[in-house]
């Protein structure tokens, strides 16, 4: 969002600046080329002036100009007379064939050529013609505006050429100190454009992070409350909308905190109120069983006593789920060969018995690091690892495997027990559910839900598939969000 609103804001600048310098910008290039033209113009029609004057001063007068005007400018003066050829001691053209030079001689029109329809060519080249002055009061002569003479009788009336046309006066002027100008009108203000941006940039930055730092607590708030941190409440800041969510976001929080509360207690109630008496109940069974003879009599006892130890398992297993739901404590890194390690140490006892081997496969320098809520791992891998061993053939093989993918850790437990069919795996995590392998029948249904619950509380996920190869059994596939390191770890 912040990227956002800056581009937003640069784009605004932009579209402004834009409004306002490049017609500047385009006016300064005219104004510039039409004042060029002006001064060249002028130039030549005062040397054809002195051209048609026809007398040895004039014609000094124009040497002196022409050479005067090449030393001190960039252009150059050029001269022909009435019929194409040079004029003794004035410039010579290099090309007196020239269309401009004809249409001058031949028509009497002054000719303007930039030398490209894009700005200017490298040279403006204007050519005006020169006629002869006649001395007669009742006629004057002037030049308009686009550089031809015209005639005014004594009777007011205009003609235009009435005079013979004696020559012609080029000059090419070089463009390469406009097109320097031209470079620094535009480049000034392409410079003062990217100036002008970059500090909207900065300034959009800062307005930006202003403007969306209520909505970062926000969601800073709402991340820690996702980990655990039930504790977690955002300042009521910035404009009235955020100050209205914020408000009812911490309202959400402290309710949610008081069920979570009240959710406890119950756990803790529960866990006492029911333990107990099934416990009592167990002991009572067992007395009962040492103090009878009869077999029927014992049989009923011991089915009564299975019975009640299936419920006081049941029983755990609703506890360990209620404290999954509820959530409790935030996410922390672990060291997650470090941690497995310790639980395959507790349950290798119990697969030796049975002559079960557990293998251990990847992470050999224990540098995966896993983002779970303590204790959670544990009772994930009590789960499965307690299922893997039930089902597994005496003298085979428990594979734990863990290997990174981007920016998970996927953790592995396969067995070589009977396996479940599609439709069995589809249902494997949905409470009480018993399928008919060996867990089956002696199990409570809410193993693989509460791994389930604790995985995805932790922000993972878990799923079940085909082990790989031919031995068969289950695959238990535990995604978990990577951690960094904790110092020191």
């Amino acid at each position: 969002m912040i990227r956002q609103l800056i581009v937003s804001y640069v784009l605004l600048v932009a579209v402004a600046l834009t409004a306002f310098t490049v017609p500047v910008a385009f006016t300064l290039t005219g104004q510039l080329r039409g004042d060029t033209e002006q001064a060249v113009r002028r130039e030549a029609t005062t040397m054809a002036l002195l051209l048609a004057d026809g007398d040895a001063p004039a014609r000094q007068a124009l040497a002196r100009m022409a050479q005067a005007y090449a030393d001190e400018t960039p252009g150059t003066a050029e001269v022909v007379a009435a019929d194409g050829s040079a004029v003794p001691s004035l410039p010579a053209p290099a090309d007196p064939d020239n269309a401009a030079f004809s249409r001058a001689l031949r028509e009497g029109r002054t000719t303007v050529d930039w030398g490209s329809t894009l700005v200017w060519g490298p040279q403006l080249v204007i050519t005006v013609p020169a006629r002869a002055q006649r001395q007669d009061a009742a006629v004057d002569r002037t030049v308009d505006a686009t550089g031809d003479v015209r005639t005014v009788d004594a009777t007011g009336d205009v003609r235009s050429g009435g005079a013979p046309i004696v020559g012609a006066v080029r000059i090419r002027y070089a463009t390469d100190d406009l097109t320097d100008r031209l470079w620094r009108i535009w480049g000034f203000r392409a410079i003062l454009a990217v100036g002008v941006l970059a500090v909207a940039a900065g300034l959009g930055a800062l307005a930006a992070r202003r403007l969306t730092r209520p909505l970062r607590q926000l969601n800073d708030m709402a991340s820690r409350f996702s980990d655990g941190d039930l504790a977690a409440r955002s300042p009521v800041t910035g404009p009235p909308e955020t100050q209205k969510l914020a408000r009812t976001l911490n309202s959400g929080a402290e309710r949610l905190d008081t069920l979570i509360d009240s959710q406890r207690i119950f756990v803790a109630d529960a866990s006492h109120q029911l333990r107990t008496p099934l416990t009592a109940l167990r002991l009572s069974l067992d007395n009962i069983a040492d103090g009878v003879d009869d077999e029927f009599v014992r049989e009923d006892v011991e089915q009564a006593t299975a019975e009640v130890v299936r419920m006081s398992r049941l029983v755990n297993g609703l506890l360990v789920l209620a404290r999954a739901e509820a959530k409790v404590s935030p996410a922390e890194p672990l060291a997650l060969r470090e941690l497995v390690g310790q639980r395959l140490a507790v349950w290798r006892p119990a697969a030796d018995e049975r002559g079960v081997t557990i293998a251990l496969e990847g992470d050999a320098g224990g540098r995966l690091w896993v983002l779970a809520c303590p204790g959670h791992l544990d009772q994930v891998l009590d789960n499965v690892l307690s299922n893997a061993l039930e089902v597994s053939p005496d003298g085979g093989t428990i594979t734990v495997r863990m290997d990174p993918h981007g920016d998970e850790v996927v953790l592995e437990i396969l067995d070589q027990g009977p396996g479940m069919s599609a439709a069995e795996q589809s249902r494997a995590f949905d409470r009480f559910w018993r399928g008919q392998g060996l867990t089956g029948r002696s199990g409570s249904g809410l193993g693989l839900a509460i791994v389930k619950q604790l995985v995805t509380d932790d922000g993972g996920s878990v799923t079940l598939r085909d082990a790989p190869g031919d031995a068969g059994g289950l695959c238990v596939r535990v995604s978990l969000r990577t951690a960094a390191p904790r110092s020191g770890g």
